[in-house]
């Protein structure tokens, strides 16, 4: 579950992306200054997403030369960063009925962008960085509303819908192909030191407000119902939910974190709290 499976990079994509920049150029032109300098002028999707994460970063302390820098050279010591990114951005596409082309989360979604500043964050923690790692962790949380520390595990494939305050702590492990909504929190049940997050199994959907706390498992292809508190291992493809979370649904569709369900069992209704 904490390894990083990496999707094989689809050659298309870059293409795509460029080609919906032209035409969104061409539709816009009070924005076209801004595509070409952040898609249209770069020849690849490192080139582009390294001037992307330092535009948004950059400020006095650090300017956008310096995150670029940083960003470039996490990308070429470790080309698994851009295929992670890739595989986010097409989950984007798949998964959120809102949008049109694969622009609008490359320039417009936060919760796309912040998970991409945070890759570059991991990389710095794993070279021992750990003062720059925080950095970038702190303007990540400034700028896009989400907290995830850099030394937690985040595989490919991961849809952040929305963003705004999602909390993923220090030793928390994100499977790949997961989706979270916004006010997710991964978190501790208390000041102890050590393992002590969630671990996220591969394909999990997690719903809006969801709070999974303590060391504790979610299978894989598990749902977890907006606004549950998560106290115990969820068991791989059952539906959890409630104030404490109790299992309502085994198993549930095959891959929730790709059909995007939040709809519940009616068995789920009869849960008072």
């Amino acid at each position: 579950m904490a390894k990083l499976e990496i999707v094989p990079q689809q050659p298309d994509l870059w293409s795509q992306l460029r080609v919906a920049a032209e035409d969104a150029a061409r539709e816009e032109p009070r924005l076209a200054s801004q595509l070409n300098a952040v898609v249209l002028a770069h020849d690849d999707l490192a080139g582009a997403l390294s001037f992307q994460i330092a535009r948004k970063l950059g400020d006095a302390e650090l300017g956008a030369m310096t995150v670029r820098e940083v960003a470039l050279s996490a990308f070429a010591a470790d080309p698994g960063v851009v295929a992670a990114a890739e595989a986010d951005l097409r989950a984007v596409q798949e998964r959120d009925p809102a949008i049109r082309t694969l622009l609008q989360p490359f320039m417009y979604f936060k919760g796309f962008q912040a998970l991409q500043a945070w890759r570059v964050a991991h990389w710095l923690w794993g070279q021992d960085r750990d003062t720059l790692a925080f950095h970038f962790q702190s303007r990540i949380s400034e700028l896009f509303q989400l907290d995830i520390h850099p030394a937690a595990k985040i595989g490919s494939g991961v849809f952040i819908d929305h963003g705004t305050g999602i909390v993923i702590g220090e030793t928390a492990v994100v499977g790949d192909e997961v989706s979270m909504l916004h006010a997710v929190t991964l978190g501790g049940t208390g000041a102890e030191r050590g393992d002590r997050h969630p671990k996220i199994g591969r394909g999990v959907l997690l719903g809006a407000g969801a709070k999974v706390l303590g060391n504790i498992v979610i299978g894989d292809y598990a749902k977890v119902a907006s606004g549950s508190v998560v106290l115990k291992p969820v068991p791989a493809g059952c539906t959890v939910a409630g104030v404490p979370a109790r299992v309502v649904a085994c198993p549930t569709d095959a891959a929730p974190a790709r059909t995007m369900d939040h709809t519940l069992a009616d068995i789920a209704y009869d849960y008072v709290i």
